[in-house]
C-alpha cells in the first residue's frame, strides 16, 4: 500500500473512532489526563510537566523512526481519545498531520509555530525552543486540570530552568567554536548550529533514509579539505558506513551525535544533549 493510500485508509478509521468518542471526563472517571506525543522530545518535555495524574504515551516506540511515522489504527484512536496531543506539524509525520487535520483536538500543543520552525523539525537540538513548548504543554494541562495549575506551573519552572543550564553549557563549551564546520550524516543540526555559530554541512539532507549522490559526496570532501575540519559525525541510531568510508578517504575522525529521533524508552533528553556536547568538543576545530 502507498504513503497516501496508507493515510487515506488511516484517515477512514480515524473519522469511525473519532464518532465513538466522548469527553474526556466520562472516558475516565478517575481524574487521569492523557496526554499522546508523537516523538521522543515531546514526551520528554510532557512528562516533565506532567504530575501524578497525567499519563503520557509517545506513538514512537523505542528506536522508532520519528521521521515520516505512520499511525496505525490503534493509533488513531489514541490520538482521537487523548485529552492533550502534543506533535509537531509541518511534514515530519505526514501521516499524523493528516489524521489531526481531519479532526483537530480541543487541546493540542502544535510544536512548529511554539518553536517557530524554519523547515528543519530538529528544533529540541536547540534547548530554548524546547523550553517554549513545555511552557504551552503547560497552559494545556492547567486548563485540564485547574486543581493542579500551582503545581503544573512549578514543574513548567523547573524544567525551564533546566533547560536554560543546559543552553548556558553549550554556549560556555563552545564559545570557542564560532564559525567552526560541523559535518553531519543528515541535516539534523541546523538550530544548533544557528544557535552556536557553527557551518553544518549535511552528507544528506533532513531526511537520513535519502541516500547521498556521488555528487555530494564530493561536495562535502571538498568542504573538508577547504576548512580543515578534522570529524565527521554520524547519528548514534542510524548506519555510519557512508559517513565511515568518507572520513576514511579524508584521513579524519568519526564520532556520534544523537539527533534525539531514535532512541530507547529510558533514553533522558539532558543526558543525550550532553553526550552531544562532549562530542562535538571532541570533534570539533576550536580556538582555545
Amino acid at each position: 500500500m502507498t504513503g497516501r493510500r496508507a493515510r487515506a485508509a488511516v484517515l477512514a478509521l480515524a473519522t469511525v473512532a473519532l464518532a465513538g468518542c466522548t469527553d474526556a471526563a466520562a472516558r475516565d472517571a478517575g481524574g487521569t489526563t492523557h496526554v499522546v506525543t508523537t516523538s521522543h522530545p515531546l514526551q520528554w518535555v510532557a512528562e516533565q510537566v506532567a504530575g501524578p495524574r497525567v499519563v503520557v504515551t509517545n506513538l514512537v516506540g523505542p528506536r522508532g523512526d520519528t521521521h515520516g511515522f505512520e499511525p496505525s489504527p490503534a493509533d488513531v484512536v489514541a490520538l482521537a481519545e487523548a485529552d492533550l496531543v502534543v506533535h509537531v506539524s509541518g511534514g515530519l509525520q505526514p501521516g499524523v498531520d493528516a489524521v489531526l487535520a481531519q479532526q483537530p483536538p480541543d487541546h493540542l500543543v502544535d510544536a512548529a509555530p511554539v518553536a517557530d520552525l524554519e523547515g528543519d523539525p530538529h528544533f529540541w537540538l536547540d534547548p530554548r525552543r524546547l523550553a517554549e513548548v513545555a511552557r504551552d504543554v503547560g497552559v494545556e494541562l492547567a486548563e485540564l486540570d485547574d486543581g493542579a495549575a500551582d503545581d503544573v506551573d512549578a514543574r513548567v519552572a523547573e524544567v525551564q530552568a533546566a533547560l536554560a543550564d543546559l543552553d548556558e553549557e553549550y554556549a560556555s563549551a563552545l564559545a570557542g567554536c564560532r564559525g567552526a564546520t560541523l559535518v553531519t550524516a543528515h541535516e539534523a543540526y541546523g538550530y544548533l548550529a544557528e544557535r552556536h555559530g557553527l557551518q553544518q554541512v549535511g552528507i544528506t539532507g533532513i531526511d537520513p533514509a535519502v541516500e547521498p549522490s556521488p555528487a555530494r559526496l564530493r561536495e562535502v570532501a571538498e568542504v573538508v579539505r577547504a576548512t580543515g575540519a578534522r570529524t565527521v559525525f554520524f547519528d548514534a541510531a542510524a548506519s555510519q558506513a557512508t559517513a565511515a568510508a568518507l572520513a576514511d578517504d579524508l584521513g579524519v575522525a568519526t564520532d556520534v551525535l544523537d539527533p534525539v529521533e531514535r532512541v530507547t524508552a529510558d533514553a533522558d533528553y539532558l543526558e543525550l544533549m550532553r553526550d552531544n556536547l562532549s562530542a562535538l568538543q571532541r570533534g570539533l576545530v576550536c580556538e582555545g
